[in-house]
């Protein structure tokens, strides 16, 4: 299921998640000793691993997966975003949303926690890391957390609506290393199996840059206030569902 590496964040804070390795196949960390690149690739244990894994959230994962947003939404929002928009976003818009869980439409990428994980990661009782979520939804609301109150909770209509892509959060170390890829193919393939035939998303501006490279296009900017008086610039965008062979399918 997982798709070839390549440029891919939420409200869908879309970091596409390569493998480390450039196209002779030789490691940056090879490349870094040997001389052939300058720049500094951060020294990272997990990168080397292939062994990620997709489950579905479950109510036990809450108290983590917070900790996992604020540390993606401090790690890589910054460029785009203020620190007080972020920390008035990090109140009501990103966050837990529970109903997704429920809905059992959420989903954890983990990692093996390899013994020492990093003091940052957010560590499962199995032994397993959680270094990325994301979500599709069936109901109406676009973006938000528990705690957001412009929420609407009724159900969407398959033939008319599209899908909601929901709540991509990547660790910072993890990120534009495939794990954000990995999550969005399964939602899209999950809520095509439900009878969806577009999706859509309020797509951060640190995803958008990323979300476009997966076929997702521009509808409009959204301005959503804020309880601390700010307002965040979301970009509401939208893609057309494919059939296993590539071929898009036609609106009914």
């Amino acid at each position: 299921m997982s798709p070839k590496p390549q440029p891919s964040v939420g409200i869908c804070d879309g970091h596409d998640i390569s493998n480390g390795k450039d196209k002779e196949g030789e490691s940056y960390r090879t490349r870094r000793r040997s001389g052939k690149i300058r720049r500094r690739i951060p020294e990272m244990r997990m990168i080397a691993t292939t062994q990620i894994r997709l489950r579905l959230a479950t109510p036990e994962d809450v108290p983590v997966l917070r900790k996992l947003i604020e540390a993606s939404v401090r790690g890589l929002q910054t460029e785009d975003y203020t620190p007080a928009q972020i920390e008035g976003a990090l109140q009501t818009v990103f966050g837990v949303d529970s109903q997704l869980i429920a809905d059992g439409t959420y989903i954890v990428a983990e990692a093996p926690s390899d013994g020492e994980p990093n003091a940052q990661a957010a560590v499962t009782k199995s032994s397993w890391t959680i270094i990325g979520c994301g979500g599709w939804s069936k109901r109406k609301t676009l973006y938000g957390s528990d705690r957001w109150t412009g929420r609407e909770d009724a159900l969407l209509d398959p033939q008319r609506d599209a899908a909601k892509i929901r709540a991509f959060f990547i660790h910072p170390h993890w990120a534009r290393q495939g794990v954000g890829s990995r999550i969005l193919q399964a939602c899209e393939e999950a809520a095509r199996a439900a009878g969806f035939r577009r999706y859509e998303m309020g797509a951060t501006l640190t995803g958008a840059k990323l979300f476009g490279a997966k076929g997702y296009v521009h509808v409009k900017p959204i301005s959503i206030p804020l309880n601390n008086g700010e307002a965040l610039p979301v970009i509401h965008m939208e893609k057309r569902a494919y059939e296993e062979a590539g071929h898009v399918v036609k609106r009914a």
